[in-house]
């Protein structure tokens, strides 16, 4: 693989400093699965009785991982967890299979657990077999030398083409008592996310029942996780795991509609919103940030496929990258994403300025102030379609040649 592409210029001014919650430890190092000279294992240590919840890719072709998973979170509690990147053991058969029950069992050994309470992910390269040797090799060093500070370590452990960390933390309350959310993600390409190559792990010291916690966990994807695309590809290995360790004393909550959980539903939708945006920031190549928010949808459903269509246009996309205000590309993509729009009601603006309506361009439209707009790092394009009440709103950048030649050096 080519060395590290400079940070992205879409990136954060500043990345988050997460603090310790209690229950949560965690540690990263280098087992050369394919980076050389790097740290690419990250290993979270859970405490006994941790609610678990995870969202998954619907990809038909699923990495082992997932599929062990998806098995795990049904009993709705987790030991820990085991992350690689370089590889993302998928489409790799029965080998892949045993890749990952041996892994389990070798974290599970060192913990004094059952393989069943240890939840893998992996991402990378698709369709190559994982080193696992070199994997299980180092987990026992790992797990000896778990701190609740590593989170920065561990972000930088699931990178892959990525330029930067990214992490995100919220303190909340519930029931008046102190609660603390954290989480990191990992993800530049391969993101269109249908539950990207991404992954993100969550962390809480709540006292939450699983039914409740893999509730709220979905929730916060829809909108953030699941509201982003950079190409339009979704990832075989996709996850998205929430823990909530039971630490805190605060009140009992076990339904979705207890008021004392309003707080917390908030932080965790902001802590999942951010790494969303910043996975996006992080696009392979991208110059430019979107926001694209459609309103007067017949549903919200078919105000996201509205907006996800434009997002993912490689037309608009490149005209973004060219900074051209070609609004005709976005209404053709409008037009072909089999949700009802009002053609004469209609109505697009980009930078706050509105550029078509009632059919057509608007009269005396003055391009320069999009022109410049569309000059900036940030670029907002809002649509109405005229037909009812839904909305919603998805980011995305732009498509650059910096796309290409990321993708096309990847294995080299």
């Amino acid at each position: 693989m080519a060395g590290p592409s400079p940070v992205s210029p879409l990136a954060p001014d500043h990345f988050a400093s997460l603090p310790a919650v209690p229950g949560i430890r965690l540690a990263a190092g280098a087992a050369g699965i394919r980076y050389p000279g790097r740290t690419d294992v990250m290993v979270i240590e859970l405490a006994a009785g941790t609610a678990a919840a995870g969202v998954f890719t619907r990809s038909l072709t699923a990495a082992a991982p997932v599929r062990w998973d998806r098995q795990v979170i049904a009993s709705g509690r987790a030991r820990a967890v085991v992350v690689n990147s370089g590889n993302a053991n998928a489409f790799t058969g029965a080998d892949g299979e045993r890749v990952v029950a041996r892994t389990a069992r070798v974290a599970a050994d060192t913990l004094g657990c059952a393989a069943e309470e240890v939840l893998v992910a992996s991402t990378g390269v698709v369709g190559e077999l994982l080193p696992v040797e070199r994997l299980v090799a180092v987990l026992p060093l790992l797990f000896d030398s778990v701190s609740g500070d590593a989170w920065a370590d561990a972000a930088q452990a699931i990178m892959t083409t990525d330029t930067y960390p990214k992490a995100a933390t919220r303190q909340v309350l519930i029931g008046g008592v102190p609660v603390t959310i954290n989480g990191i993600a990992k993800g530049a390409g391969m993101i269109a996310p249908d539950m990207a190559t991404m992954l993100a792990f969550l962390a809480t010291d709540a006292a939450l029942p699983p039914v409740l916690l893999q509730e709220l966990l979905s929730e916060a994807v829809a909108r953030s996780f699941n509201a982003i695309t950079i190409d339009g590809d979704t990832s075989t290995n996709d996850t998205a795991l929430l823990f909530a360790t039971g630490a805190a004393a605060h009140p009992p909550v076990n339904t979705a509609d207890d008021p004392r959980l309003e707080d917390f539903r908030t932080g965790l939708a902001q802590v999942a919103a951010e790494l969303a945006q910043m996975i996006v920031r992080d696009g392979e190549g991208a110059t430019r940030f979107v926001t694209i928010t459609v309103t007067g949808a017949e549903t919200d459903q078919a105000a996201k496929r509205l907006a996800c269509t434009v997002a993912n246009s490689p037309l608009v996309k490149t005209a973004i990258a060219g900074a051209d205000p070609n609004w005709g590309r976005i209404v053709a993509a409008l037009g072909r994403a089999g949700e009802r729009i009002d053609a004469d009601a209609l109505t697009i603006r980009i930078g706050g300025t509105l550029v078509a309506a009632h059919g057509g361009p608007v009269p005396a439209y003055d391009e320069a102030p999009v022109a410049a707009h569309m000059q900036g790092r940030t670029i907002d394009i809002a649509i109405d379609a005229g037909i009812g009440f839904g909305a919603a709103t998805v980011w995305t950048c732009d498509l650059t040649h910096g796309y290409i030649d990321i993708n096309a050096d990847y294995r080299s």
